[in-house]
């Protein structure tokens, strides 16, 4: 995993992306979170893969997603990024190539990492969370590696995800409420939680979201609840590191 720390140049990227490079050097945590590590704790380290790549069509891009396996302890079907635990002697950039390539079979070597988010504490698991950046230069297959991990891959067009008739407020049993978006070929896969608040609240950053009806509020299906162990926690903190 050779050069894995070096990050690519702005000037290196498609246009489409630079002002994501940009939000990179000036984003606080306090605009994606309420929740930071406070100073001496004891958090487990984790990273997640924020992928970007170009769609088929010209100048648009899409993220890469990952959708949790169904029969998982904790919360079942949930769409994220590819990621986990900072390993001993790690950075955050060689984890979360490392997780991508254990669960989808990603070749590190073809992503050219241009940034990294401020790290987000989640306090109910106590994990700090790294959110590494990266676009898919060389873009080859994936596949589902770890099926006991993963149960789908989506690629998603930023344009989708930013599209009003896509967007939701998601309502968990507890009466928590939060942001969502609908994906898949058939806008039936619900992207919800700790990775869509991360999406939107860059979006929000980035002046990229178009108005949505907020009001138009989808509860969970039941498969994302089996198991569930936080219905009376703060599930803000709702993310696949919190195991």
């Amino acid at each position: 995993m050779s050069g894995v720390d070096a990050m690519v140049g702005r000037d290196d990227l498609p246009g489409w992306l630079r002002p994501v490079v940009d939000a990179c050097a000036e984003i606080t945590v306090h605009e994606l979170t309420r929740f930071m590590p406070p100073e001496g704790n004891d958090a487990r380290r984790g990273a997640v893969l924020m992928l970007f790549a170009d769609t088929d069509a010209d100048g648009e891009g899409e993220i890469l997603l990952t959708e949790r396996a169904h029969h998982m302890r904790s919360h079942p079907g949930q769409v994220s990024f590819p990621g986990g635990t900072i390993d001993p002697g790690e950075t955050p950039i060689e984890a979360a190539l490392r997780e991508a390539e254990e669960e989808i079979a990603l070749d590190p070597t073809s992503i050219e990492v241009f940034g990294e988010l401020p790290e987000l504490w989640l306090p109910p698991s106590n994990f700090a969370v790294t959110p590494v950046l990266g676009w898919w230069r060389e873009r080859g297959e994936v596949g589902i590696a770890s099926p006991d991990e993963v149960h789908e891959i989506h690629h998603v067009p930023i344009s989708e995800l930013l599209d009003p008739t896509h967007r939701i407020t998601v309502r968990h049993p507890s009466g928590w409420l939060g942001p969502g978006f609908l994906i898949g070929p058939g806008r039936d896969v619900i992207l919800w939680g700790f990775t869509a608040g991360i999406i939107a609240r860059l979006f929000d950053f980035l002046e990229w979201t178009t108005p949505w009806d907020a009001e138009r509020v989808r509860d969970l299906p039941a498969y994302m609840l089996q198991g569930d162990p936080t219905p009376g926690q703060d599930i803000r903190a709702n993310t696949r590191l919190g195991e």
